[in-house]
């Protein structure tokens, strides 16, 4: 049988890189695989040390990747992590500069990034596949969160690998874009010698194309089994995670003495975003009454995040357009630090940007004063706040961890804790369970849905799928792609 990679009693050089038990894995020639596991679980130290990235006390990896003549691992695998799937600006932009019109020339366009492949064929396939002729003459900066792992996708199999990883690939794509992706991965399965190997985070679905799942828990390898098997004993939590003591903290917590008193939370009045010739918004009139809870919903580029980008003033062109928030019309002399005070925000841009090597109360306590890193001392009762949020999210154990030190999944219910930190009027959740495993999607619906229950709480919510929403969900909003 064929191995094309063998770990035998592997164990890291490195103790930080290490699993609490040596690594005994074999993926064999035609299997399909999945490594799944919970949040901080130790997925990603597994597969850095299956692509060999953390050298081998003993024995190293074992490759073989016939009939590919080469057998360099650069050559044969491709890995597109986490932080890829979310999409890479391929620079080091600032969190707001997605929506400076002003510097779109510092980005590449995504034509540009595109590598050259003698399969014209395929080419044209994946493009049509993904949307990517619409998208060539794009800034990349521009690109939404779903659009960039369109590009990424499209980019990797372009370069024909042997094996594929991919972190999480499903998360931000809308759902035509899932089944499409599902799809051609199932055929590359079947047709070509590709092996795939996906890491998922969520396990509610499993493509049908896998064969073999590895289990991982408190970094240890579990031992391979067939999809079958492991669905079989698939942990799911269809009930309440967040428990009944924690959720009455949440309804109990004092109303904020500064509230803004409106009855319209949001009026868009005919809002139009355009950069250049594209229109990304166009004439759009929407209210949001306190205390409604709105879905926001849309095919990949639809706009959604440039939407949420004007409510948060983020984006540059909010003073160009005519919509209030609290009552107050834009640009008639509040600050942007008034305006975001009174809200909480998460999003695929803000993960993304948030490059901090500070302490994770750090970084929650980072949502106090509105700013991407800390640069207020806070005081013994601003502590324990933030330390009470991340109770709540069940990270108080994470406190003084170094957030890039984490995994994915504990960054986001980090920065979800960051979002409600300050106990705010409006809630924007901008795809907000990106990464998160079966239970902590679980807990996190259970915590929004506490706290939207108290009184003048306001709430939009974006996310491509349907049961992520809280059940208090009262309206929603659906926006279609402009050209």
């Amino acid at each position: 049988m064929q191995h094309i990679i063998r770990i035998s009693a592997g164990v890291a050089r490195h103790p930080l890189h290490r699993m609490k038990q040596p690594i005994e894995l074999a993926f064999a020639a035609g299997e399909q695989i999945a490594i799944v596991g919970p949040n901080g679980s130790g997925k990603t130290e597994l597969v850095n040390t299956l692509i060999g990235k953390y050298p081998l006390l003993m024995n190293e990896v074992a490759y073989d990747f016939s009939p590919r003549s080469s057998s360099l691992v650069y050559e044969n695998v491709r890995y597109i992590a986490f932080r890829d799937t979310y999409g890479d600006t391929e620079g080091n932009g600032y969190y707001q500069q997605r929506w400076n019109s002003q510097e779109l020339d510092l980005f590449p366009l995504v034509r540009e990034l595109l590598p050259e492949t003698a399969d014209e064929v395929w080419r044209e396939r994946l493009y049509e596949l993904f949307g990517i002729e619409s998208m060539l003459d794009k800034h990349i900066v521009l690109l939404s969160s779903g659009e960039l792992r369109k590009l990424q996708l499209t980019k990797t199999l372009l370069t024909n690998p042997r094996v594929l990883i991919m972190d999480n690939p499903f998360i931000g794509l809308d759902a035509a874009t899932r089944d499409v992706l599902e799809r051609l991965l199932a055929e590359l399965s079947a047709s070509t010698d590709l092996m795939i190997v996906l890491v998922l985070s969520k396990t509610d679905h499993i493509p049908d194309f896998i064969t073999h799942v590895v289990p991982v828990e408190e970094r240890v390898c579990g031992e391979k089994m067939t999809r079958a098997a492991y669905e079989q004993i698939r942990p799911s939590y269809p009930a309440p995670v967040l428990s009944e003591e924690m959720r009455t903290r949440i309804l109990q917590l004092p109303s904020r003495t500064d509230d803004l008193v409106a009855e319209h939370v949001i009026d868009f009045r005919r809002v139009t975003i355009r950069y250049g010739e594209r229109i990304i918004l166009k004439e759009l009139d929407w209210s949001v009454l306190q205390g409604e809870k709105w879905a926001l919903s849309g095919e990949n580029g639809a706009g959604k995040s440039t939407l949420l980008s004007l409510v948060c003033a983020d984006n540059p062109q909010s003073y160009a357009c005519d919509f209030s928030l609290f009552g107050r019309k834009r640009g008639s002399g509040e600050s942007i630090w008034e305006i975001k005070k009174h809200i909480g925000y998460v999003s695929p841009e803000m993960h993304r940007s948030y490059l901090k090597s500070l302490p994770a109360v750090d970084i929650v306590a980072s949502g106090l004063h509105d700013t991407v890193g800390l640069y207020k001392r806070n005081t013994a009762e601003q502590q324990a706040q933030c330390k009470w949020w991340m109770e709540i999210f069940g990270i108080e154990h994470l406190a003084e961890r170094d957030f890039l030190s984490l995994s994915s999944g504990e960054q986001r219910l980090v920065l979800l804790a960051r979002a409600f930190v300050k106990d705010p009027q409006l809630l924007i959740l901008d795809e907000p369970l990106h990464g998160l495993d079966m239970r902590n999607c679980r807990l996190v619906k259970d915590v929004i849905e506490a706290f939207c229950s108290r009184p003048g709480k306001t709430l939009v919510m974006v996310t491509h799928y349907e049961e992520e929403l809280p059940a208090n969900i009262t309206h929603r909003l659906y926006l279609k792609k402009n050209g």
